[in-house]
């Protein structure tokens, strides 16, 4: 799939799933804290959502963020992923997901995240319910975790794991790619 492909596909299940959970565009826009205009252009594939308004609207709508990483086909080895057969979302900002887990039935997920020079997950601070972690493997990756916004940069090697419901944000403040390894409960 191509990167209009996969947003229209996000468009759908972001669409699909608020219809489902009988939540107006009125109401999800205001539990974002998003316009209704943004949103109706995000469930029309008309423009992407950064990290920050997915988690937000994953959490309005009562799923884990990685309910939006559906992947798009059946593998011979339902264990293993191939590059090419993983789900990839392009979101606002910069930012770049793959969804590197084969399934999402298991008590884990594994993501990375592609962030081009520049790439911010937002200006909000976002939360999810699933307790995550990372690995950075190229570039550097500067957080914001907490309501007091402490701040560090990570550069290749470095890990991190962060509770459930903490708040964050994330940033390439680098000139050049950074690539990291996400894992969520």
């Amino acid at each position: 799939m191509d990167k209009h492909d996969e947003m229209a596909a996000l468009a759908i299940l972001i669409h699909d799933l608020r219809k489902h959970k009988k939540v107006t565009l009125n109401e999800l826009a205001e539990r974002i804290g998003r316009s209704v205009g943004f949103l109706s252009q995000v469930e029309r594939g008309l423009s992407r959502p950064t990290m920050a308004d997915l988690t937000a609207i994953s959490e309005a709508l009562d799923v884990p963020t990685n309910y939006f990483y559906n992947l798009p086909k059946a593998k011979a080895l339902h264990w293993v992923t191939r590059p090419g057969e993983r789900r990839t979302l392009y979101l606002a900002g910069g930012i770049t997901d793959i969804m590197a887990s084969p399934t999402l039935q298991g008590t884990f997920t594994l993501l990375e995240s592609v962030l081009e020079p520049g790439a911010s997950s937002g200006e909000r601070q976002m939360s999810d319910r699933s307790e995550q972690g990372g690995y950075v493997l190229e570039g550097q990756l500067t957080m914001w975790l907490g309501e007091e916004e402490s701040c560090t940069t990570l550069y290749p090697g470095d890990a991190f794991q962060i509770p459930s419901y903490a708040r964050l944000r994330y940033a390439n403040q680098g000139d050049t790619l950074t690539r990291v390894l996400w894992v969520y409960t």
